[in-house]
């Protein structure tokens, strides 16, 4: 590690973490600073050319609707306050422009080590839409391995690649009903 001034940076010397390719990272910044944080970063990314390195930041957010003196109000919030997710390949560039940016406070890991976020929780988060390429046909058997049918087994009557879900006829209470599903929410029976 390496003290330049007041402010160190532990990937000094290292060049780019891992395989070089682009993760979600979660950096922490202080409350109410989310918006001011996203914008200071993205105009920061544009005036040195580093789009490369910081593809996305984003501020997750969630409609909720609220009822105040009988009115209905539909209303935006932060689903994680206090909390920026970046888009980055980690150098030791794309680093120190994250944080050292106003309102930051450091990355979500271990120390100084910034931690990606896997695509199970990026996909449960609902930052980055992945699409599960399933190996499935109409007519096949599958079994439900999450959602409120889990561990229920069906057969599929109709799948929709494009929006990432299928039909499933499942037998509950000794009739048989479709449901919606999406791709992974299920796997294949053998």
């Amino acid at each position: 590690m390496k003290n330049t001034g007041n402010i160190v940076s532990p990937l000094e010397g290292e060049g780019v973490r891992g395989d070089g390719q682009a993760k979600w990272y979660v950096v922490h910044v202080y409350s109410g600073h989310e918006n001011k944080v996203k914008d200071s970063l993205l105009k920061m990314v544009e005036n040195r050319n580093l789009q490369d390195l910081i593809m996305d930041v984003r501020v997750p957010t969630e409609s909720v609707v609220e009822v105040k003196d009988g009115q209905r109000k539909v209303k935006t919030r932060k689903m994680f306050p206090g909390y920026v997710i970046v888009k980055m390949v980690v150098t030791n560039e794309s680093w120190y422009l994250v944080r050292n940016t106003q309102g930051v406070t450091g990355f979500v890991g271990h120390g100084s080590e910034p931690i990606p976020l896997t695509p199970e929780e990026v996909a449960r988060m609902g930052i980055e839409k992945i699409d599960i390429d399933l190996d499935v046909e109409v007519g096949d058997q599958v079994r439900v391995i999450n959602g409120p049918f889990e561990s229920f087994m069906g057969e599929i009557l109709d799948i929709s690649p494009e929006k990432q879900v299928m039909t499933v006829r499942i037998s509950m209470f000794g009739r048989d009903t479709p449901v919606e599903l999406e791709f992974d929410q299920v796997e294949k029976i053998q």
